[in-house]
Order: C-alpha cells, then sequence, then structure tokens
C-alpha cells in the first residue's frame, strides 16, 4: 500500500510522483521527500563507502558517509573490514576528524572515551562513576553490516536486507569488466576531486546513465581531442546501448569495442597513448603486456550505475553524497594501477584531469548544467520532467529492457526502485 509523502503540504502517493515515462517536479525540491528518502532509501540498502585500496593495511581507516550519516571505515589488527557510525556513545561527539590515516584505535576529544578498530569500547575515564552494572560491550560504536565485491565497500543500517552480491545482481558482471582496466594489475584509487552542486542528488543519478547530452556539454572537450580520439567519443550514432540491469541499476555502453578491455589486444593502438607504449617498451614490457596496459588506462567503454550512489564510470568512480533536497557533494575518484608502471598511472591521472578535474573541460560543465536543472524545478512545479526517450522502443536485454545509447532507459530503472523502496 502507498503511503502518503507531503510535497509542499499536498500529500502525493509514490505512484503520484514517478510514473513509467515521467516524474513530478517535487522529486527534486521537496524537502519533506527528501527526509523520507534518507530512511527509505539510504538507510535500508546497500550504500557504497570505499574501496579496498583505500584502507589497504590493518589499522588504515577513512571516513565517509551512509547517505548523510558520518562513518568511519577501517580494517582491524585481523585484516577485517568494518563500517561505524562516527559518533561516540556518551555524548555524541565524532571520535575522528582525519580523512583518511592508520591508527589502532579512536578517541573522543571530550571525555576521552576510547574505541577499537571494530568499533568496541576499549577503555573510558572513572569508569566506577557508572555504576556495577554498565557493560562496555553494550557501547561500542554503532556498526552496520558490511559486504564488498571486487574490492568495492558496501555498507547497510538494514540486518534484513539480501546479500550484496544478490543486490548487485546482473550488475556483477560489469564490475568485473570494470576492473579489468586495471591491465592485469590489481585496481587502486589514486585520488580525488571533490565538490559540491546546489542540486537533488537524483540529478545526479540520471547524469551518469545520460548519453543524450554528450555532445551538446561537453562539446568543448570533444574540440580538445585529436581526430581519432574526437571519433571515438561521437558514439550517438554508434551501436551502443543502455540496458536495465534490476534493482534500479543500468548500464550504459558507449564504446562498444571497449567493453572487454582484454578482447582483440591486437588492434592498432590510437594515437595519443603511442607515446606511452613505446615508454613502457623501453622500460622491458614484453609486447603483449604493454597493450594490454595501455588499452587499461584509456579507460572502459561504459559507464555502469550502482543505485543509489555509485558509478564506475569509465575509468573513475563517481560518488554521491545527498547533503539537503539542493545540495549534493560529489567525488571523483581516479582509478590506477597498483604495482603497475609509474608512467601508466601518471598518464591515468593527466587523463583524469582533462576530463573530471577542477580544471577539466568535464566537471565544470556538467556542474552548470546540474545547478540549472535544480533553479529550473523551482518554477513550473506542475510540470512533468521526461523520461520517456525511447521507452518505445525497448527491446529485451540480458537482463532487463535495453535502448538505444542515448535513451532513458537507465534512469526510468533507477525510478522503478526509488518507487518501490519508498512504497515499502
Amino acid at each position: 500500500m502507498n503511503q502518503l509523502i507531503d510535497v509542499k503540504n499536498i500529500a502525493l502517493e509514490p505512484d503520484q510522483l514517478v510514473n513509467n515515462d515521467k516524474i513530478a517536479t517535487p522529486m527534486y525540491t521537496s524537502s519533506a521527500l527528501f527526509e523520507q528518502e534518507q530512511e527509505k532509501i539510504f538507510h535500508k540498502t546497500w550504500v557504497w563507502v570505499a574501496h579496498a585500496s583505500e584502507i589497504p593495511d590493518k589499522g588504515s581507516f577513512k571516513l565517509s558517509k551512509v547517505g548523510r550519516e558520518p562513518v568511519i571505515v577501517a580494517r582491524d589488527r585481523k585484516g577485517n573490514i568494518h563500517v561505524m557510525v562516527n559518533r561516540c556513545r556518551h555524548r555524541a561527539a565524532t571520535v575522528c576528524e582525519i580523512h583518511k590515516g592508520k591508527t589502532s584505535s579512536f578517541q573522543c576529544p571530550y571525555h576521552g572515551w576510547g574505541y577499537g578498530l571494530d568499533g568496541t569500547l576499549r577503555a573510558l575515564p572513572h569508569p566506577e562513576q557508572y555504576g556495577d552494572d554498565f557493560d562496555k560491550s553494550l557501547h561500542g560504536l554503532l556498526k552496520l553490516r558490511t559486504e564488498s565485491y571486487q574490492g568495492m565497500i558496501f555498507a547497510t543500517f538494514n540486518d534484513d536486507i539480501e546479500p550484496l552480491e544478490d543486490f548487485l545482481g546482473a550488475a556483477k558482471k560489469w564490475i568485473d569488466l570494470f576492473m579489468k582496466q586495471g591491465g592485469g594489475y590489481p585496481v587502486k584509487t589514486l585520488g580525488e576531486h571533490q565538490f559540491s552542486v546546489p542540486m537533488n542528488w537524483k540529478v545526479q543519478l540520471e547524469n551518469t546513465t545520460d548519453a543524450y547530452h554528450f555532445p551538446i556539454v561537453h562539446k568543448s572537450f570533444l574540440q580538445s581531442l585529436d581526430e581519432e580520439a574526437e571519433k571515438t567519443f561521437s558514439f550517438l550514432d554508434g551501436e551502443g546501448f543502455v540496458e536495465d540491469l534490476g534493482n534500479g541499476h543500468s548500464v550504459m555502453v558507449m564504446i562498444p569495442e571497449l567493453v572487454d578491455l582484454e578482447e582483440d589486444l591486437e588492434r592498432k593502438i590510437p594515437e595519443r597513448f603511442e607515446e606511452l607504449a613505446q615508454a613502457l617498451r623501453n622500460e622491458g614490457y614484453p609486447e603483449d603486456q604493454v597493450r594490454r596496459i595501455v588499452r587499461a588506462v584509456g579507460g572502459s567503454g561504459f559507464n555502469l550505475n550502482l543505485f543509489p550512489n555509485v558509478a564506475c564510470s569509465m575509468a573513475f568512480f563517481r560518488v554521491l553524497t545527498p547533503v539537503a533536497v539542493d545540495k549534493t557533494d560529489i567525488r571523483h575518484i581516479a582509478l590506477g594501477m597498483e604495482g603497475g608502471p609509474d608512467i601508466a598511472n601518471r598518464v591515468r591521472l593527466r587523463l583524469h584531469e582533462h576530463f573530471q578535474g577542477p580544471m577539466g573541460f568535464g566537471s565544470p560543465d556538467d556542474a552548470e548544467v546540474w545547478e540549472r536543472i535544480q533553479r529550473g524545478g523551482e518554477g513550473g512545479a506542475e510540470l512533468p520532467i521526461l523520461v520517456n526517450r525511447g521507452i518505445e522502443k525497448e527491446v529485451p536485454g540480458e537482463a532487463g529492457p535495453r535502448g538505444h545509447v542515448s535513451d532513458e532507459t537507465g534512469m526510468r530503472a533507477a525510478y522503478a526502485m526509488w518507487k518501490r523502496m519508498m512504497q515499502e
């Protein structure tokens, strides 16, 4: 049974907010709806919090978010990973404010309560003042259920949720393919670009599965490329597709010949990577490994959207954090090869900076459009937002409906999951 949602003092059901071919404008603008999303979606499903390479050693930790809730992702002395709410159980102060590092424990700066890497309460000053029945084992940091797949770490407040691998479902195949950009080495994070945009989080959720905007918004990026690369990224007339993978996930294949980076390695090396290939040869790498590394440096030919907060986007992770109805934090995390050639990782970073960096061509152009969507949504609240492109031409794919690469199949997949969760 649908639950009524107060949207600007008008009670609406999820069915009225999301139809198959359109969504209601208050989906972007209603503060009441945003609050319910935090409880019904971000508290109830698997949320991406980190990559294993960010906490490589025993004692490594990093700060993250599950929805708006601050969490610590830590690896204990046995190598196990824990995700814990960053809040002292005494008077609520955060027990860590360092973004990333190594430690043996966490301590509240207010009254000195100390916690282990697994969140257990280890010590507190003057415990006798709490009485003989005070049980430290009941006052550890609040822990979340935590599971990982291919180094991608997810956490949830929902102890009754299905296993992570079941939630990922058909998306696992695409995660496996995405991780081939390690070029034979494990994938690792290299660095990241963080910024905030005055937009609703669902605007970002849509963007990573939206190829329709690419030749318009990213015209300056296309003009910055050599002729061969520009042709590669002019994919709207190609044989790409977008497919619903279930549970709100979707894949948008833009460059089909780069879906499997280890396939057909004998193809001509693109001109823009010839210098890298020769440098690798000069360092003594055999030709088959040179080709595998060079192919990996260029990134995968698809975007994988994982509901609700992370995308494996060609050559980087894009992570969204909902802050307010009209504010979203974004992290663009560059990826490289753990133990791979330094020169290859440097090229990866330069490519990341070219499009996703703060002075690049992609992020600034995208962010401007995202902000304009939010501003436009404040007018004409009665008008719907259309997500109907290609709906009549969809065909069955391997996992779900499949459309042309520029179709809005992925958005419809995400909003179907949104409606399902908001109704539960």
